[in-house]
């Protein structure tokens, strides 16, 4: 029984470390923003070369922004698996880091919120209501706006 209870507790703890170093990932951007068909061109309709340097602009100020955070919270991440890894851990500490990651975290996503905000207020009505035609409810999916898992690149994001 007690060995059933230590596998149950590895597999909590190695998903809670999966889940959390994907969380730490952060809103990041794939595709990106364009205005020509193929790679780089988000699926927004008659996208026009103003809005697009808009957005590459509000996209370049987001990524500033969220940069600071987004080093924080790796190296919570690296903190916390570090204080997981140690014998006779903490368990006050282990909560107190997981905390701040999930303090991190939401700092991370209400940025995010407030930039697509900002990248809606550059689309005309039109480009918004044909949105989900083209793979998201809410008008920034992971194929939309070019969110998802950010590409490796001279920000030395994952």
């Amino acid at each position: 029984m007690k060995k059933i209870t230590i596998i149950g507790l590895s597999l909590t703890l190695a998903l809670a470390l999966v889940a959390t170093v994907a969380l730490a990932r952060g809103p990041g951007f794939g595709r990106g923003f364009g205005a020509g068909p193929g790679y780089g061109t988000p699926p927004i309709p008659n996208l026009k070369a103003d809005q697009s340097a808009q957005m590459k602009a509000l996209q370049e100020a987001f990524l500033k922004e969220i940069e600071p955070l987004q080093k924080e919270l790796y190296t919570k991440t690296t903190e916390l698996r570090k204080l997981w890894s140690t014998p006779n851990a903490d368990s006050a500490a282990i909560k107190a880091k997981q905390n701040e990651i999930f303090g991190l975290q939401t700092q991370l996503q209400e940025k995010a919120t407030s930039f697509r905000l900002e990248v809606r207020k550059v689309l005309t009505p039109e480009q918004l209501a044909q949105l989900p035609a083209f793979g998201s409810d809410v008008g920034f999916g992971h194929h939309g706006m070019g969110f998802g898992p950010p590409m490796m690149g001279p920000r030395g994001r994952w």
